[in-house]
């Protein structure tokens, strides 16, 4: 009766042949999870179709359960990339926020509802051998809204009666909301639906980020958007000075 090899008797790859047996293997999982979830996925058919023995598999990864987390871990590095690289730094803060929750649900299901069921449940488990790095994950992953959130209050443009931590819940518990009822129903969404959606979420949780005051907050607003285009005219100007 065979047996799982043990943490300690894993190979780290170092050259480039091991490498992409381990890109290989996590590109299988990644399919095997997003089309059976955790439970019925087997590190044999994972095995299989990244064309290696299941004893291969076992000396780069423990066992199912680290693959599991560390291909999670993977498309969360993703995501966050597309956060960190494609967020407006000029934008405004309602344009930010847009770009954050679009961004989010495009990625969620722009590989179909598999791979999203999978992070929904699986990546929230206190099971995982690597639980400590997805919770280092989840913190990146929410850190740019916290960001946008934060800099809104300072401007004006968001209220500030409620902490941080509750408009994070405001903003991901909705569309965690509509991540799931897409990945219940298995329902593929076309980007035109997804981008459909996005833009709804957008304007309630934006009216529900709102000051009190929506004046003030327009006026805010306003004045964040001629202090930028004040900024860049005066930017255009000394680049053209020094081309003169």
């Amino acid at each position: 009766m065979s047996s799982t090899p043990t943490a300690t008797s894993r190979r780290t790859p170092t050259g480039v042949k091991s490498q992409q047996r381990v890109k290989d293997i996590l590109q299988a999982g990644r399919d095997v999870f997003a089309e059976k979830g955790y439970d019925a996925a087997t590190s044999a058919e994972i095995a299989q179709r990244a064309g290696i023995s299941e004893a291969t598999v076992f000396s780069y990864f423990s066992g199912k359960r680290e693959l599991c987390a560390r291909v999670i871990a993977d498309w969360y590095d993703e995501i966050i990339a597309a956060f960190e690289t494609g967020l407006p730094r000029d934008g405004s803060v309602r344009q930010q926020f847009a770009f954050i929750v679009r961004t989010h649900l495009r990625l969620m299901l722009v590989n179909g509802t598999g791979l999203c069921a999978l992070v929904l449940s699986e990546g929230r488990t206190k099971r995982h051998d690597l639980s400590d790095t997805l919770t280092e994950l989840q913190r990146r992953y929410t850190a740019p809204l916290m960001n946008v959130l934060a800099r809104g209050q300072e401007l004006g443009h968001v209220r500030s009666d409620i902490p941080l931590r509750l408009m994070r819940s405001l903003v991901f518990g909705p569309m965690e909301h509509v991540l799931w009822d897409a990945a219940l129903a298995k329902r593929r969404l076309s980007q035109a639906q997804i981008d459909t959606t996005a833009n709804e979420l957008i304007d309630v949780l934006w009216a529900a980020l709102q000051p009190p005051d929506a004046n003030a907050a327009a006026l805010a607003q306003f004045r964040q958007d001629v202090d930028e285009a004040s900024r860049r005219l005066e930017e255009r100007e000394k680049r053209a000075r020094a081309r003169s």
